[in-house]
């Protein structure tokens, strides 16, 4: 048995290691260590402090995973409030160019006198926070509130891993860092796809959040704080509260930039992108520079903020109004507004896929003004129960497509009576009247119009013309949107149809290059069944597969004509591919169009149909939940149906396996509870290689 010294010893060594490699992990995105051993070396700690009560310390690791449900949060009266930051209105770079004068002035420069050094940081769209650190151990954390007084929320803060529970190396008896605390936006996409898999099995009073911002405010107040460590939280240092005053002991820098870098050397997340500056260009470049990279950051922000570097100045200047002289923030154009919706289209992509979209009042977001905003799929739209003359909120990053976020509370209160109908899909295509189908497992309708709807001539065309289909040389995309746009083709065997004379009189076609496409047109009627099934463009066949349903059929008429189970006996056919190539040819106007391409020209040589192989997972179904270590959920059915295996969405006494990875939720929750068999993605790839244990 370990005595108490030894288990003290072995207690704070473990405590040091594991402080060192959270931060490795978690701040520098450098780990040194495999995450089963940080795991058996944070068991053993547990496992200490359990025999040893006394030996958990307020600054212990396995603090982190929260403590007893709060009755309520105490009010925290800051002992330097923390004032806000003045906005720039001017959101055009020469807000910089405001600011640096306006400062000048009140420091009482000439024009030809020296620049002012500068700071400039992010400015994130989170949550502000307040820490409180003493001997160099978390005490508290604070909201910010209304500046005076905040709420504490310490052991919510205590479950975010990137914030120090004890700060590295030498500490001032009491220092308060502040920063935000902030979700990233892959950990918020994961956030909801959990949210929405429990909502879809029923779970009550779960919801789907709106935006990063309020993912990460509601986490941090929460009563329980399980439910906080439950949330993927981040945080970024970058200001000062109170701290112990040099005559005390305490450290003394000179400028803000050096405090940043104290913050990092105690432990701190500290923006990569924060910099100095001179004067009003090098704050323009840093304006301009981090504008270009808003979009492709991993975190939401609004805006940058300037501060003036030397902490002398900054006394000096003071502040009005409650708001600090010395520093301002300059937004961005608004990539959120609230607007009115009009209307509800359906528009249809190059590849049939029909999309749902808001028809808006026009409201300037994000830069530009926004008339048209997505909704996604029906399942989107019915979600967030978006309906003609709602209040809604709209999204648009960059080149980013506009989306609708989600319905203003004001709308959703009203009764239905006084709302537009809930969405609902058509199952016609608006644009060629085909049938419009949603395949089992996909989100999406499609128009089954395929190489007849218009808008999808453009695509169909270039696709049957590429290199590995039937290969016409010189048919571009700017020749194929000339012809479309001019009606000289509106189907496939048009482009057969197309003559010397007619090429020529194209805009900038020479009479060369109109003899070239001719002759190209004439030498892509030879082709091969691969090349021409592979050309059709059939949602899911790509050439390996066209080449496998080639070779098993041997004729192009044994493939219009076979039934789904005569397909799922083809390598690497499975039941979505099956239902896709029977589908495309239920359509009477694909089989138009094909046999046109044969009165055209088009040959190839068929052959007798190959033996038939086995499937070894037929009759088998599986369920895939979680994220995978090497396969995506995609990748993963389509090996399984290839081997005809079905893959369903959800868990049910008729499930054979479920394939389980990480956050694996309730799928896997129900699965252990009717006794379904669960795997890992090596023992799913063991039975695609091996075939079933006996």
């Amino acid at each position: 048995m370990t005595t108490r010294d030894e288990a003290a010893r072995e207690a704070a060594a473990l405590s040091e290691q594991l402080h060192k490699h959270a931060h490795l992990y978690y701040v520098l995105d450098a780990p040194e260590l495999p995450d089963a051993e940080y795991d058996r070396m944070f068991q053993r700690l547990q496992a200490l402090e359990a025999e040893y009560p006394e030996l958990r310390r307020a600054d212990s690791p396995t603090q982190r995973v929260g403590g007893k449900v709060l009755d309520g949060f105490v009010k925290v009266r800051h002992r330097v409030p923390m004032l806000s930051i003045r906005t720039e209105t001017d959101i055009t770079p020469d807000g910089a160019s405001a600011f640096d004068a306006r400062v000048r002035k009140e420091l009482g420069l000439a024009e030809d006198g020296p620049q002012v050094e500068y700071v400039c940081e992010l400015k994130f769209d989170g949550l502000a926070m307040n820490l409180r650190y003493e001997n160099g151990v978390l005490v508290q954390a604070a909201t910010r509130g209304d500046g005076e007084v905040g709420e504490e929320v310490t052991q919510n803060i205590r479950t975010v891993r990137e914030i120090p529970l004890r700060l590295n190396g030498k500490a001032p008896p009491v220092v308060e860092v502040r920063g935000e605390i902030y979700m990233k936006r892959a950990d918020f996409d994961a956030l909801n796809e959990r949210q929405r898999e429990k909502i879809a099995a029923g779970q009550k009073n779960e919801k789907v959040f709106v935006n990063p911002r309020n993912a990460a405010a509601g986490a941090v107040r929460q009563l329980d704080p399980a439910i906080a460590a439950a949330r993927p939280l981040s945080f970024f240092a970058y200001g000062l509260g109170e701290v112990t005053p040099a005559s005390e002991g305490g450290p003394d820098f000179p400028t803000q930039f050096e405090w940043l870098q104290q913050f990092d050397a105690w432990g701190f997340p500290v923006a990569k992108q924060t910099a100095r500056a001179t004067g009003a260009i090098e704050l323009i470049a840093f304006h301009e520079n981090i504008g270009r990279q808003r979009d492709a950051l991993p975190y939401d922000i609004d805006g940058v903020v300037y501060k003036v570097d030397s902490i002398e100045l900054q006394r000096r200047l003071g502040f009005v109004s409650r708001e600090p002289r010395w520093a301002v923030a300059h937004k961005y154009p608004a990539q959120e507004q609230i607007t009115e919706v009009l209307g509800i289209e359906v528009q249809v992509g190059r590849t049939g896929k029909l999309t749902p979209v808001a028809k808006l009042a026009p409201v300037f977001v994000g830069g530009v003004t926004v008339t048209n905003a997505t909704l996604h799929n029906e399942d989107e739209a019915r979600r967030k129960d978006v309906r003609v003359g709602d209040k809604v909120i709209v999204r648009r990053a960059g080149d980013v497509i506009p989306e609708v976020v989600g319905v203003v509370p004001e709308s959703l209160a009203r009764p239905d009576s006084e709302r537009g109908p809930l969405f609902t899909m058509p199952h016609q295509c608006p644009v060629c009247g085909s049938e419009a189908l949603r395949e089992e497992g996909e989100v999406d309708y499609r128009c089954t119009g395929g190489l007849f709807c218009a808008a999808q001539r453009k695509e169909a065309i270039l696709h049957f013309a590429a290199r590995r289909a039937v290969d016409i040389d010189g048919l571009g995309d700017k020749l194929v949107e000339q012809l479309v746009d001019a009606n000289l083709i509106r189907i496939l065997p048009d482009l057969y149809r197309l003559g010397f004379t007619t090429l020529a009189g194209l805009d900038r076609m020479a009479e060369k290059s109109a003899r070239n496409l001719v002759d190209a047109l004439e030498a892509s009627k030879k082709t091969t069944l691969p090349r021409f099934l592979f050309g059709l463009g059939i949602r899911h066949v790509g050439e390996s597969t066209a080449k496998d349903l080639a070779k098993h059929f041997g004729k192009l008429d044994a493939i219009m004509d076979a039934n789904e189970e005569q397909l799922l006996e083809v390598n690497d056919v499975g039941p979505v591919v099956a239902q896709s190539l029977r589908t495309f040819f239920d359509q009477p106007h694909n089989r138009e169009v094909v046999e046109q391409l044969r009165a055209c020209g088009l040959t190839w040589e068929e052959g007798e149909p190959a033996a038939r192989a086995p499937k070894p997972l037929a009759g088998l179904t599986f369920v895939i939940t979680g994220t995978l270590p090497t396969l995506s959920r995609d990748e993963a059915k389509d090996k399984l149906e290839a081997a005809g295996a079905k893959v369903a969405g959800s868990v049910s006494k008729k499930t054979s396996y479920l394939v389980a990875g990480e956050e694996a939720g309730s799928k896997l929750d129900k699965a252990r509870e009717i006794g379904v068999n669960v795997i890992d993605e090596a023992h799913m790839l063991e039975i695609l290689a091996n075939g079933v244990p006996g």
